[in-house]
């Protein structure tokens, strides 16, 4: 790119540039007018980006509660293939942990190159590794290529959330950035709630149907995304790719005054240069890897209850309908986002997370205890995954606003496959623990877990009506984090 930011710079060498001290907000004040559009309000070009954006989110939920059919105790392949006849439960868990293992290492790899690659690169290949491996699964001849393939389905999903959030959140104004970051989530819940509807109507077929049902939709999606979705205008910028950036933001579909840009300016901003390798910054700056760890924890705990409840439900823990009962979980979605998309500009983050955890926990530790009421039993349930659900929503914008453009990726990728391992550990403890006495231990366990994990955010900084930074040089240098 040194060829195409080159002659802007020679263009202007012998202009007078911005104070040093002042270049690291000119970046924001010369985009920002180009997103505050229509008199305050959001573009529809915008909106129609971050609907078709988040789209992917709908396809991923899919795949990730997907098991709570096709694995359930007394029917598909725990029936086809006889798991049932072996004595280790672990084994009749081994598909869902195996994605969620995928999911993990996912978010490890291809979170990180999402700050290398580009959002929109990074969710193309994670939608289309997931669709391909979840088709592959229909022809799925034993457990073992069943989990293999799982795994590889979760490589890829582990792509799509945290690039919808920060493909999203960077292609709108910051006034809009903590609204359009809900909506993946709303389009998560469509894709939750569609399950229950698809596998009811395909229940007298193999579960096979259901993977080809799922999967074959999401492939047509990845097309949508490689010819009618653009990248962050902000990350190509924080990658000195100020002719790609200045394509995006004077495309014909959206504001036309971008051609007023000041290129002057605008190529003196990406100078300064990015951020170097997540890893390398940990290593440098024990503040942000502290902050990272702490996130990471809330993570682990939110995730044991958020991932731990629904997919219990194909364990008979909750023996109600499976069909409404899963149903019941996934419209609890829909009234989460709903409180987070209308309150996410007006709430503290750190006091409304830990509040969420709590009750999450409490409620997971009750469910269980108050078995032999499965009104209550259920009431309790949804009320923790209900808690879980908007603490997760929540703390995925609260990563995004506690790190810089540069890093955002990995970093809101990383806390994502935190989560994440909260679902793998959920199904294989709560399945370990056998009869009804040691699954009470188990879910308070989970519960005890999800509640302390979520009271660390306290120790983080607020962010709350914050800017939100270009690289961690601007960061230190604006003071963006709030501490108190």
């Amino acid at each position: 790119m040194a060829n195409s930011t080159t002659p802007l710079l020679s263009n202007h060498q012998d202009q007078e540039f911005p104070n040093l001290n002042d270049h690291f907000s000119s970046l924001e004040q010369i985009i920002e007018p180009f997103f505050d559009t229509c008199n305050g309000k959001i573009a529809w070009p915008q909106i129609l980006q971050v609907i078709l954006v988040s789209l992917a989110c709908f396809f991923e939920a899919q795949q990730t509660f997907i098991t709570i059919f096709t694995d359930p105790i007394y029917t598909s392949i725990v029936s086809e293939w006889s798991l049932h006849c072996f004595t280790s439960s672990i084994l009749q868990g081994l598909p869902a942990s195996s994605f969620f293992m995928g999911c993990l290492l996912g978010g490890l790899v291809l979170g990180v190159l999402g700050d290398s690659i580009g959002r929109k690169t990074m969710l193309f290949f994670g939608c289309l590794i997931m669709s391909i491996a979840s088709i592959f699964i229909a022809f799925s001849n034993n457990v073992w290529m069943y989990s293999a393939l799982r795994f590889l389905s979760g490589y890829g999903r582990a792509a799509i959330g945290s690039s919808v959030l920060v493909l999203c959140s960077e292609s709108v104004g910051k006034q809009y950035q903590g609204k359009v970051g809900t909506i993946g989530f709303f389009m998560s819940t469509f894709g939750f709630v569609s399950l229950p509807c698809l596998a009811y109507f395909s229940k007298d077929y193999s579960w096979r149907v259901l993977y080809l049902s799922t999967s074959l939709p999401a492939i047509v999606y990845c097309l949508l995304i490689q010819f009618c979705v653009y990248e962050s205008p902000r990350w190509l910028l924080s990658k000195g790719k100020v002719i790609e950036a200045y394509a995006v933001l004077n495309t014909s579909h959206l504001k036309k005054e971008s051609s007023n840009l000041d290129h002057n300016k605008l190529s003196f901003t990406t100078m300064s240069g990015s951020d170097p390798p997540l890893i390398k910054i940990l290593l440098r700056k024990k503040s942000i890897l502290g902050q990272l760890l702490l996130a990471v924890a809330a993570g682990f705990g939110i995730g044991l209850m958020y991932y731990g409840m629904p997919l219990g439900l194909g364990n008979g823990n909750f023996s109600l309908n499976l069909y409404l009962s899963t149903g019941l979980n996934a419209l609890l979605e829909l009234p989460s986002f709903l409180i987070v998309f209308f309150l996410v500009e007006k709430c503290k983050r750190r006091s409304t997370l830990v509040g969420l955890s709590v009750l999450s926990g409490v409620c997971g530790m009750s469910c269980m205890i108050a078995s032999e009421r499965k009104v209550l039993q259920m009431v309790l349930e949804l009320t923790s995954f209900f808690s879980a659900c908007t603490a997760f929503d929540l703390l995925l914008i609260y990563t995004s606003e506690l790190f810089p453009t540069s890093i955002r990726n990995a970093a809101v990728s990383i806390v994502w496959q935190a989560v994440v391992l909260g679902g793998v550990v959920s199904p294989v403890l709560v399945d370990a623990g056998g009869d009804s006495n040691n699954k009470i231990l188990a879910y308070l366990t989970l519960g005890i877990m999800t509640a302390i994990a979520g009271c660390l955010v306290v120790f983080l900084p607020e962010t709350k009506g914050l800017e939100i930074c270009k690289n961690i040089e601007e960061q230190e240098q604006k003071g963006c984090i709030n501490h108190v």
